[in-house]
């Protein structure tokens, strides 16, 4: 689980992130990024009722999300607020592509250090 400390919890944050972020996408999953002055990053998750009308499906997207984030925590760069949108094919997605679109929209974005 991502510790507290890394989450976006407050809508005016991801509405900041949705008005001001700069937006990459990769196949099914959207990313939003925006600098928030803070010495760590943050994250948001949102997976829409358009995903699936079942709150497990929609939360076992969450947590596939949440785990490789926090997987790859350290190497993320320090100073963003970074919004994850999925799309409905999500649903279709084992972990393996879902990590690996993931990696290439991070690469892609330049959130990855080095």
């Amino acid at each position: 689980m991502l510790p507290k400390i890394y989450r976006i919890s407050k809508t005016s944050d991801f509405k900041n992130a949705f008005r001001k972020g700069k937006g990459f996408r990769r196949n099914f999953i959207f990313l939003k990024a925006v600098k928030n002055n803070l010495g760590f990053s943050r994250f948001g998750f949102v997976v829409s009722n358009k995903i699936s009308k079942k709150s497990t499906v929609r939360h076992k997207i969450k947590r596939r999300l949440t785990r490789i984030i926090y997987l790859k925590l350290s190497g993320i760069k320090r100073g963003y607020d970074i919004v994850i949108r999925v799309a409905p094919e999500i649903k279709n997605q084992n972990y393996q592509k879902t990590e690996q679109t993931l990696n290439e929209l991070l690469i892609s974005s330049r959130m990855l250090n080095g």
